[in-house]
């Protein structure tokens, strides 16, 4: 019996990718491609699945981690991959605190995803070892330390050094010398741009 297959991805092109991937493996099918997670509990009441295969983050706001979440909790014999070309690495934190089974950043190809595919039929649950590593300014984003990531998090909130101190529970002083390490190491101009940059490449993503 073929293992039904529902992609969400707000993606046209990486729609496609995945739906020529599940047609090269003759137990694999294509049950329904969208690209949206905001109706996820309506084509899951509608259809058999077997597999969900989300991407993240998508352009009209609707989030591929709520909806597997909103999966696990109605469907938890369904198994969830995760996809995202973004590094954010709290991505994967969730991702685990939610149950879901396997993680496929896009960069890491057609062979990777079946790999995973396979795997999280198998039984087996499948994430990467290390997030990819992005240009950011004059560095790559690996470059960065937890704790710079943490603060530069709450930085894209537009956030004042007190609110991300409080946040983050550290003092105020402490985020400015974080702020003032990344743009020394990114040569970006100020916190703005440095933020911007950030949050376009996908290293962080605000809550």
């Amino acid at each position: 019996m073929k293992r039904k297959i529902l992609i969400v991805d707000d993606q046209n092109m990486a729609r496609e990718f995945v739906e020529g991937i599940i047609a090269t493996d003759d137990s694999l099918e294509l049950v329904k491609s969208i690209s949206s997670a905001s109706l996820i509990d309506v084509y899951m009441a509608r259809l058999s699945v077997d597999l969900v295969i989300l991407d993240i983050v998508m352009v009209d706001g609707s989030s591929g981690l709520n909806a597997a979440e909103y999966i696990k909790k109605n469907y938890p014999k369904v198994k969830i991959i995760l996809s995202t070309a973004m590094p954010e690495a709290n991505f994967l934190n969730r991702a685990r605190m939610i149950g879901v089974e396997g993680f496929w950043y896009k960069e890491s190809g057609r062979d990777k995803l079946l790999e995973i595919i396979n795997g999280v039929f198998n039984g087996e649950s499948i994430y990467p070892d290390t997030t990819p590593a992005l240009q950011l300014g004059d560095i790559i984003s690996s470059e960065l330390t937890q704790s710079e990531l943490e603060v530069l998090r709450e930085l894209t909130n537009g956030s004042s050094n007190a609110q991300i101190g409080n946040r983050l529970h550290i003092s105020a002083n402490t985020v400015k010398t974080h702020i003032q390490h990344m743009l020394d190491k990114t040569g970006f101009n100020n916190r703005t741009e440095l933020a911007i940059e950030a949050r376009i490449r996908g290293i962080v993503i605000p809550d």
